[in-house]
Protein backbone atom coordinates (compact mmCIF):
# COMPACT_ATOMS: atom_id res chain seq x y z
CA UNK A 1 0.00 0.00 0.00
CA UNK A 2 2.87 2.15 1.18
CA UNK A 3 4.64 1.42 -2.56
CA UNK A 4 1.28 2.59 -4.71
CA UNK A 5 1.12 5.79 -2.54
CA UNK A 6 4.86 6.49 -3.09
CA UNK A 7 4.45 5.99 -6.78
CA UNK A 8 1.22 7.75 -7.09
CA UNK A 9 3.45 11.33 -5.25
CA UNK A 10 5.99 10.45 -7.84
CA UNK A 11 4.02 10.36 -10.48
CA UNK A 12 2.13 13.95 -9.14
CA UNK A 13 5.66 15.58 -8.69
CA UNK A 14 6.23 14.26 -12.02
CA UNK A 15 3.25 16.15 -14.04
CA UNK A 16 3.23 19.15 -11.68
CA UNK A 17 7.28 19.65 -12.98
CA UNK A 18 6.13 18.90 -16.63
CA UNK A 19 3.57 21.47 -16.45
CA UNK A 20 6.01 24.38 -14.64
CA UNK A 21 8.33 23.49 -17.77
CA UNK A 22 5.91 24.23 -19.99
CA UNK A 23 4.78 27.29 -18.83
CA UNK A 24 8.23 28.56 -18.83
CA UNK A 25 8.37 27.65 -22.53
CA UNK A 26 5.32 29.66 -22.97
CA UNK A 27 6.27 32.40 -20.96
CA UNK A 28 9.61 32.42 -23.61
CA UNK A 29 7.15 33.06 -25.96
CA UNK A 30 6.50 36.60 -25.76
CA UNK A 31 3.61 38.46 -27.22
CA UNK A 32 4.06 42.19 -29.37
CA UNK A 33 3.19 45.29 -27.68
CA UNK A 34 0.23 47.29 -28.87
CA UNK A 35 -0.80 50.87 -28.43
CA UNK A 36 -3.24 53.38 -29.99
CA UNK A 37 -2.43 55.95 -32.01
CA UNK A 38 -5.48 57.33 -33.01
CA UNK A 39 -9.22 56.14 -31.74
CA UNK A 40 -12.71 58.23 -32.64
CA UNK A 41 -15.81 56.45 -34.13
CA UNK A 42 -14.52 56.19 -37.58
CA UNK A 43 -11.19 54.62 -37.52
CA UNK A 44 -8.66 52.62 -35.11
CA UNK A 45 -4.41 53.13 -35.63
CA UNK A 46 -2.74 51.36 -33.85
CA UNK A 47 1.05 50.56 -33.78
CA UNK A 48 2.50 47.21 -32.36
CA UNK A 49 5.99 45.98 -31.84
CA UNK A 50 6.91 42.54 -32.10
CA UNK A 51 10.82 41.42 -31.22
CA UNK A 52 12.28 38.46 -32.44
CA UNK A 53 10.35 36.20 -30.93
CA UNK A 54 7.29 37.60 -30.37
CA UNK A 55 3.99 36.22 -31.13
CA UNK A 56 0.40 37.90 -32.14
CA UNK A 57 -2.31 35.53 -31.48
CA UNK A 58 -5.58 37.29 -32.06
CA UNK A 59 -9.22 37.78 -34.02
CA UNK A 60 -8.31 40.19 -36.35
CA UNK A 61 -10.40 42.17 -38.36
CA UNK A 62 -9.77 43.66 -41.95
CA UNK A 63 -7.13 46.19 -42.77
CA UNK A 64 -4.81 48.21 -44.02
CA UNK A 65 -0.91 47.82 -42.30
CA UNK A 66 2.00 50.11 -43.28
CA UNK A 67 5.27 48.48 -41.92
CA UNK A 68 7.40 51.07 -40.34
CA UNK A 69 10.17 48.47 -39.73
CA UNK A 70 10.37 46.08 -41.96
CA UNK A 71 11.05 41.81 -40.92
CA UNK A 72 10.63 38.03 -41.24
CA UNK A 73 7.18 36.59 -39.90
CA UNK A 74 5.38 32.98 -39.66
CA UNK A 75 1.91 33.21 -40.23
CA UNK A 76 -0.04 29.91 -39.00
CA UNK A 77 -3.77 29.75 -40.05
CA UNK A 78 -6.07 27.87 -37.55
CA UNK A 79 -5.84 24.47 -39.91
CA UNK A 80 -2.22 24.61 -39.03
CA UNK A 81 -0.86 25.83 -42.38
CA UNK A 82 2.49 27.89 -42.18
CA UNK A 83 3.52 30.56 -44.37
CA UNK A 84 6.72 32.77 -43.87
CA UNK A 85 6.89 36.24 -45.95
CA UNK A 86 9.44 39.14 -45.03
CA UNK A 87 7.51 42.71 -44.97
CA UNK A 88 9.55 46.09 -46.34
CA UNK A 89 9.89 49.16 -44.43
CA UNK A 90 7.71 51.57 -45.87
CA UNK A 91 5.42 49.11 -47.68
CA UNK A 92 1.76 48.70 -47.29
CA UNK A 93 -0.64 45.63 -47.29
CA UNK A 94 -4.93 45.25 -47.58
CA UNK A 95 -5.23 42.24 -45.59
CA UNK A 96 -8.57 40.13 -44.77
CA UNK A 97 -10.36 39.26 -41.16
CA UNK A 98 -7.88 36.36 -39.91
CA UNK A 99 -7.07 35.23 -36.34
CA UNK A 100 -3.99 33.77 -37.83
CA UNK A 101 -1.08 33.20 -35.19
CA UNK A 102 1.65 35.61 -36.57
CA UNK A 103 5.61 34.65 -35.38
CA UNK A 104 8.23 37.43 -35.52
CA UNK A 105 10.97 34.66 -36.94
CA UNK A 106 13.49 36.97 -38.02
CA UNK A 107 16.27 38.57 -36.04
CA UNK A 108 14.84 42.60 -35.79
CA UNK A 109 12.51 43.87 -34.43
CA UNK A 110 9.09 44.78 -36.71
CA UNK A 111 6.77 47.47 -36.42
CA UNK A 112 3.80 48.04 -38.29
CA UNK A 113 0.88 50.50 -38.08
CA UNK A 114 -2.62 49.15 -38.53
CA UNK A 115 -5.38 50.77 -39.78
CA UNK A 116 -9.18 49.45 -39.24
CA UNK A 117 -12.28 51.41 -40.32
CA UNK A 118 -15.06 51.11 -37.44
Amino acid sequence: MQARIASAVIVAIGLAFAGGVHAQDKAKESASVTKVLLENDKVRVTESTFKPGDVSRADRKTRTNYIVKGGTLERTSKDGKKAVYERKQGSAHYLQADSDVVKNIGKTTFVVVTVVQK
